[in-house]
């Protein structure tokens, strides 16, 4: 009778010893999964301590040998092809073997932010039946990163990769697909789309903790967030667990829709922004493109709150390799969530295009104030993107100018050669220049190709 506690105990342990024998990936892999192409992309994943592992890759042909670590855990770098597909890849340990069907390479984007960036066809956006209707592309693969928090940092995320079907894409985030379905027609690759994004997240969730460390004044700026009842506000915890995870698997390029949720604190938006761009580049080893979204004109809480982020997401273009879609033209001021995402995906796939892919010729930006020249009591405001300047409007009303004392006063405004001159009879010594500043300022100047002009107020 003594012995039978130790016999069950031994039976135990052989029973985890089988259990970890097996070889595992991490969630990212699996089948109808996409691999960036032209490039050292990482297979990973775990067995036995020092067990042999072998990989077998279609593309190629190939089997690769390698070993497990004392922590159970193997790696290698393979390299891919141009583009194509389907392939297989096998992993074969000692007691068993994984399969993976159906995997294609291509182009790989990861997709982040709050409710903008989550919104599927199902929340609403405009033309939606018709969208579902015809969204049949088999080389677009979708994976949703199931949601999740964590106090320290994940080595897998939940999800799984799925062809896009009238039924995948449904429920997908709608900016994503749109920018896929414009990537997929100009490129003709296979486009994988990862979207690890929450609704009402903060910036500072989705930010590692040592720039909190590192950075006192962001950790102080973090407390302004208010909690709600949709997402954690606990700095870094939806990064931990949803973006860590994914740091080995290769992309493309990052894509980023959020800010409503930093109002309480947007004066410290481009600081916390750019700062969480370069973490994530750090971790991946490389400066990837980050292009993002400036949020949609809307009555925030405060007159200023919503415009306030809206500036410090164009200074956040100071960062190289980033581009910003303005949305103040497509937007309407009673909606936090625009129903037209088709246009958000296109002018994010347009600039991908443009400044990652080299592949198209066309403006795809709006005007982006540039600096001012003061002139006695007028100023001239020049802009960048500015070709073909015009206004929707007959008159130009949403300039201002301010004296030394910062006190802003409507100005007269004239557009002269791709560039607009202001002034007030209530300024004669002006200093500064706003334009649009205020929660729910639409657009109203473009430039020859459609594009609005942003927000923003000199210094």
């Amino acid at each position: 009778m003594k012995l039978r506690p130790l016999f069950f105990v031994l039976i135990g342990i052989a029973g985890l010893q089988t259990v970890f024998a097996h070889i595992e990936l991490p969630n990212i892999f699996s089948n109808h999964m996409v691999l960036q192409r032209n490039a050292e992309v990482l297979l990973w994943g775990w067995g036995a301590p020092n067990e042999t592992v072998k990989v077998y890759t279609g593309w190629d042909r190939q089997t690769y040998e390698l070993k497990t670590g004392v922590d159970a855990k193997w790696s290698f770098t393979v390299r891919t092809l141009e583009a194509g597909g389907p392939f297989q890849i096998r992993f074969s340990g000692a007691s068993n073997e994984v399969v993976l069907e159906d995997v294609l390479i291509g182009e790989v984007w990861l997709c982040s932010g709050q409710s903008n960036m989550e919104w599927s066809a199902n929340s609403g956006i405009d033309n939606a039946d018709s969208e579902i209707a015809m969204a049949n592309y088999p080389n677009i693969r979708l994976f949703t990163v199931a949601k999740r928090t964590s106090k320290s940092e994940q080595e897998d995320v939940s999800g799984t990769w799925e062809a896009c079907t009238p039924e995948t894409m449904a429920d997908f985030s709608a900016v994503a697909y749109f920018f896929s379905r414009r990537l997929r027609g100009e490129l003709n690759v296979p486009i994988g789309m990862v979207d690890a994004s929450w609704g009402a997240s903060s910036a500072e969730v989705w930010t590692p903790s040592h720039v909190f460390k590192d950075e006192p004044d962001l950790a102080k700026s973090a407390e302004k967030i208010r909690p709600n009842k949709w997402v954690s506000v606990e700095p870094s915890s939806l990064y931990n667990a949803m973006i860590a995870p994914l740091h080995p698997y290769k992309i493309a390029g990052a894509l980023w829709y959020q800010g409503e949720s930093n109002t309480a604190n947007g004066e410290r938006y481009q600081k916390l922004f750019t700062t969480m761009i370069t973490s994530w580049r750090a971790v991946w080893g490389y400066n990837f493109p980050f292009y993002y979204v400036q949020i949609a004109p809307y009555q925030y809480g405060g007159p200023e709150e919503g415009v306030v982020v809206r500036n410090q997401q164009r200074k956040s273009l100071e960062l190289p390799d980033t581009g910003m879609v303005v949305t103040s033209d497509i937007a309407t001021v009673d909606d936090i969530h625009p129903q037209n995402k088709q246009d958000v995906g296109l002018r994010l796939a347009n600039i991908a295009l443009k400044e990652h892919y080299k592949v198209v010729d066309m403006e795809v930006y709006g005007p982006l104030f540039r600096e001012i020249k003061i002139e006695g009591s007028k100023v001239a405001v020049y802009f960048d993107h500015a070709n073909g300047l015009k206004s929707k409007t007959k008159k130009i009303t949403q300039f201002e100018v301010a004296a030394a004392d910062g006190v802003f006063y409507p100005a007269k405004a004239k557009i002269k050669d791709d560039m607009v001159v202001v002034s007030s009879k209530k300024v004669k010594e002006p200093t500064q220049v706003r334009f649009a500043w205020g929660n729910t300022k639409l657009a109203s100047l473009f430039n020859s190709a459609g594009l609005p002009a942003s927000s923003f107020v000199s210094e």
